[in-house]
């Protein structure tokens, strides 16, 4: 399958070896005139949520998009529902299996139930407007981490390779991504929240059922009602509705 053109005014940076993209992009920011994707064949640093090592083999797909936004840091940060909408888009572009990927809140995309990939959205800022914003993706095309390296309780991680017996280049990935991540922001710029809100709730994993969301040593559980405006996960619990602005998840 052809993938679509690369999209216009969005730059590209093919690197064998760094720390991680994330920090890349940082370093690279101040001198982009406009948004790029930075790619590397490993990670030597790679970094997960709450600054979590992230396993980083050759052969899997580490890349970064890098923009400077312009919406306030609580709009700028909704990004991650459209990166996550992005990485399923090329999943079920290149595997031609749409039903096997579904969207864990606040920031994984599962393909059988397995977590296949991860987002970490980085920004750096001041007074009150953020300067530049890293979308950082890590996505296991051929290989996972061994179920003990997993946080218990935690989604196990699958791979592409693993669970499909189909091998994707990083670079054939990165083809499908970028113009898959222009056409979601596109859809965000202009229309706002809203249609990315409605689209990734159409791909929630657990959607309507019970789930545990763990903040700090707080754990909450309850029925997955939704997404609220603010992309807050929204549970029904014993004591009322609560919105949850940040979280871990479990099944």
């Amino acid at each position: 399958m052809s993938a679509d053109p690369w999209p216009e005014g969005v730059a590209r940076h093919a690197l064998e070896t760094v720390d991680s993209t994330n920090a890349m992009a940082a370093r690279l920011a101040p001198q982009l005139s406009g948004p790029a994707w930075i790619m590397a064949g490993e990670q030597t640093a790679g970094r997960g949520r709450r600054g979590r090592f992230w396993a980083s083999p050759r052969g899997n797909f580490y890349a970064t998009y890098v923009m400077h936004p312009t919406e306030p840091p609580e709009v700028v940060a909704l990004r991650s529902f459209v990166a996550a909408l992005a990485l399923r888009d090329a999943c079920a572009a290149l595997t031609g299996l749409p039903g096997a990927f579904s969207l864990k809140w606040p920031n994984d995309v599962l393909l059988n139930g397995g977590k296949l990939a991860g987002i970490l959205l980085e920004s750096i800022g001041q007074g009150g407007r953020v300067q530049h914003l890293a979308i950082g993706i890590g996505v296991n095309l051929i290989g996972a981490p061994e179920p003990a390296q997993v946080e218990p309780g935690a989604v196990l991680p699958v791979s592409l390779l693993g669970e499909t017996g189909l091998r994707i280049a990083p670079t054939t990935f990165l083809d499908a991504l970028a113009p898959a991540y222009a056409r979601r922001e596109e859809s965000f710029a202009r229309y706002g929240f809203g249609p990315t809100r409605e689209a990734w709730l159409a791909h929630a994993a657990r959607l309507g059922e019970p789930i545990r969301a763990r903040t700090g040593s707080q754990v909450r559980e309850g029925i997955f009602e939704t997404v609220d405006p603010s992309g807050a996960l929204v549970l029904k619990t014993r004591d009322g509705r609560a919105a949850i602005p940040a979280a871990e998840v479990f099944f």
